[in-house]
């Protein structure tokens, strides 16, 4: 062999490797210093290493090293498993489970070609909903205004529309973060004695 071992060639002679290839290894190293002395230096460290104190990771090492790791879990998996974990486990808690499914699943059915058959009777009812909440709602800012303004100054601001009770309300807002900023700069403030 015309040139010194590999670093590969050294570990196969440390292993103990018999076969084809290791005779012409252990050849060059009877004839050649230099390897020989990279084998006893390498086998030196081997030595060492063993002498070494094994150590243990604690019990909860792989816990705190797998929360720290990131892994990306795409949205269809993640929907699967939420669903698979509010599924029942026993055989007949899922057929129960089934049976409330497709029974709320016809019964949305049933209601959405009903409305659909009756159109302009849903659209006639959602209007009516939202005259009476937004009615319920304008009553109870009304009687919230007359209780802090009076009768005469919550008529005026309700006369405005809803862009005079936006502005009404930013003052409002304004006035309050100023009130507080000034509490708290009296609050900080040293006191003379």
């Amino acid at each position: 062999m015309d040139r010194h071992l590999l670093p590969d060639e050294i570990d196969s002679l440390l292993d103990g490797e018999v076969g084809f290839g290791t005779a012409p290894l252990k050849a060059h190293v009877r004839q050649c210093e230099a390897c020989r002395g990279e084998l006893e230096a390498a086998r030196a460290l081997v030595r060492q290493l063993e002498h070494l104190p094994r150590f243990a990771p604690t019990p909860l090492f792989e816990q705190r090293v797998m929360a720290q790791v990131q892994i990306f879990v795409p949205w269809h998996v993640t929907a699967l498993d939420t669903v698979k974990g509010l599924l029942p486990q026993s055989r007949p808690g899922r057929a129960l489970a089934g049976a409330g499914l497709l029974s709320s699943a016809t019964a949305f059915s049933i209601l959405m070609v009903w409305l659909l058959a009756r159109f302009d009777t849903a659209l006639f009812a959602i209007d009516l909903g939202a005259t009476r909440v937004r009615g319920a709602i304008f009553g109870g800012l009304s009687e919230i205004l007359q209780g802090a303004l009076g009768a005469g100054g919550a008529q005026a601001l309700l006369s405005t529309g809803p862009l005079g009770m936006l502005l009404a309300l930013s003052v409002l807002l304004v006035m309050a973060a100023v009130t507080t900023g000034a509490m708290r700069a009296l609050a900080r403030a040293p006191r003379d004695g």
